[in-house]
Parts: C-alpha cells; structure tokens; sequence
C-alpha cells in the first residue's frame, strides 16, 4: 500500500499534535502525579480536576499508540531499501538524539541541583530520586549515572525513541510474524495481552510493539486507511470515545469508595477501550480539521518543530508544575490553569528555540532534531 498526498499530511499532522499533546499529559498537576491508566488522582471531584484528567488520562491518551502505528506504517513502506541502510540511517535519527538529549538532561538537570531552589525543583518533582534517601543527581554514584544516560533518561520521554529503534532493528521478525499466515494470529494475540495488561519483556513494551506491528500490517493489506469501513464509522466511536473518558474519570474520582481494589481493573480495560476509540474516531472522523490546518503554512512551519517539543518539554515540565500552581495559587481553577499555561509555555519556548537554532546553528539543530524538520 502506497501514501496518497493527503495520507501524508494526515500523518504529520497526528505526528505534531500527539507531540503537543504529550506536553500536557506531562503537565498533569493533580495530587497524585504519577500516571498510570489506573491512577487514583488523590483529591475531591470538582469541575477543574474532572476536566484535567477527563483530558490528560482520557482523551490525549490515544496519542503514543498514534505514533507507534504511524512508525510502523511508514517504515513498512521502505521495504526496497537494504535493512543494514536503513539500520545505519536509524542510529544516526534515532540513537544519536537520544543520547544527546539523555546527556542535556543530566547536564541540564546537575546544573539546577547545584543551587538551593533548583534542587529544591529537582527533589520535588521524585523524577531522579533513586532510594528513600538519594534524591538528586549529586548523589549518584558513576555508573548510575551512566545507566541513567543510556537506559533511563532524564527526559523521560525518550522512552519512546528507545524502544521505536529496537522494533525498527527487529523490524524483519516483526514483519514476518505480522504477515505469517499462522504466525500472525499467535503474535497479535501476545502482543494485545500485553497491552491489555500493561505488561512488557526486556526492551519489549506491550503499548509500543502492538500498535508498531498493527502500522505494518496495515502497510501489509489492503485495510484502508483512508476510508473507513462500516465497522470504523467515526460517529460512533467518538461518542463511544468522550462516554468511556468521561465514565473512568468519574470512577477513578468516586469509584473506589464502593468498588474498593476492583476499581483498578476497571480503570484499566476503560483506559484501553477509550484509546482504541479515540484512535479510530480521530484518524477517520477529523479529515476536516486535518484539511483546514494543513493548508495553513503557519501551522505547516509549526509542526516542522514536533521533534523540539518532544525533545526539550521534559523535565523542564515537571520542575515547573509546582513553582507554576503557587503563582496561579490565588486564582480560581488554579490547577487547570497551569495544566493550559504551563504547557503552553513550555511549546512556544521549544519552538522559538528550534527556530533560532535552525537558522542561526543549522548543523546543530539537525544533530538534536536527527535532521527532521530542517
């Protein structure tokens, strides 16, 4: 299956708008932080704090498996080229921004320890604490912080590029058990279970390595993508897809109090119904909206910077959540305020940065950026 004109702006508008919208799921602010599908947000339901996670652990959340499938689709769709050409391009795109960043990070994050309010953010927001007592980067030994830089960034967000370069190394077995006539059954059957549970092998995590494979097997079969078929009308899923976000939110505020533990499970195969739904209705129900924008070259110039914001947004998100609510402290909705203008600030920032450093130091620009939007 080839890529028609308005596939291609499809997918680079889904590439940069799951880009932004991880931004704000990274600056979810309420009580309990640490996100998970069946995270408990810790405080009362109030107007602001069910809209914050009815968005941020609800309706963004199709935005990775979007990526993943994406990945998967357009690198099917260079099968002609030589797997060592394509390993060796994918080091230099992938493994090198990935190890540059993960090094900003620890500079960037070392730096900040070194004075009192910056490890004050630092301590704060538990992202590099490594036991009850060690905290901070300055407490590392030396070979923490080496398996800190290759394996566990600070910026927390290369996750994805990680293991998106060990499936695109593994791209041969991947194929052949996505198009094996047996194979594929036992394949996708493992792979939607560890999905289901939340569960990953070694460098083989459940969300990634489904929808990585489903992107290949579209790119495989005659599935279209452009026209939904009666099973995919988009009217459906997303009334199915606001409904199922707007029900786990109420439950993981109010739930627990009288499903107790089984609350969990339940958040769980909600939080997995709402992604698939929001996957279907968004890539088939907003063709309008992908029109609109992609025939606006401020936005067109806009997404070119989808790898800088990735990029740059984390940790510098999750410092600036708590200085961020005690500025906005005295307004109402304080928390949903900072979960809009903490994100927001932090995406023009990248993208005046990507810019300056574009047209002022292009060749470093493209060594952070692995040469994209150049």
């Amino acid at each position: 299956m080839g890529l028609s004109d308005f596939t291609s702006k499809k997918f680079k508008f889904w590439s940069f708008i799951s880009m932004v919208l991880l931004v704000f799921v990274h600056g979810y602010n309420l009580d309990v932080r640490y996100m998970q599908p069946w995270t408990i947000p810790g405080q009362n339901m109030s107007l602001t704090a069910f809209t914050e996670y009815f968005l941020a652990n609800g309706i963004f959340r199709f935005r990775i498996p979007m990526l993943f499938i994406i990945s998967g689709f357009l690198y099917a769709l260079h099968d002609q080229k030589p797997y060592k050409q394509r390993t060796n391009k994918r080091l230099r795109t992938l493994l090198v921004p990935y190890l540059v960043w993960s090094a900003i990070g620890i500079i960037f994050t070392y730096f900040l320890e070194s004075f009192h309010f910056g490890s004050a953010l630092v301590a704060d927001s538990h992202i590099v604490q490594i036991d009850a007592t060690r905290q901070l980067l300055h407490n590392y030994h030396w070979y923490e912080l080496l398996f800190k830089w290759i394996l566990q960034p600070v910026p927390y967000q290369l996750w994805f590029i990680r293991v998106l370069l060990i499936y695109n190394i593994a791209y041969p077995a991947i194929r052949w058990c996505v198009t094996n006539r047996v194979a594929k059954w036992i394949f996708f059957t493992i792979a939607f279970l560890m999905w289901l549970g939340t569960m990953g092998f070694v460098f083989f995590e459940g969300e990634g390595l489904l929808f990585f494979s489903l992107g290949i097997w579209i790119q495989k079969t005659d599935f279209s993508i452009d026209t939904p078929s009666r099973w995919f009308q988009p009217r459906w899923w997303g009334l199915a897809f606001v409904m199922l976000a707007a029900i786990k939110t109420y439950l993981a505020f109010n739930g627990e109090a009288f499903l107790g533990n089984a609350i969990y499970p339940i958040l769980v195969i909600l939080h997995k119904m709402v992604i698939l739904s929001g996957l279907i209705a968004c890539w088939y129900g907003l063709d309008g909206l992908v029109r609109w924008f992609m025939n606006k070259h401020w936005f067109v110039w806009l997404s070119s910077f989808a790898f800088m914001i990735y990029a740059m947004h984390a940790p510098v998100v999750a410092y600036l959540i708590n200085p961020a609510l005690a500025i906005l402290n005295p307004l109402p909705g304080t928390h949903l305020l900072a979960f809009i203008l903490l994100p927001v600030s932090i995406i023009v920032f990248a993208i005046g940065t990507g810019a300056l450093l574009r047209k002022v130091l292009p060749g470093v620009y493209g060594l952070l950026t692995g040469g994209r939007g150049m």
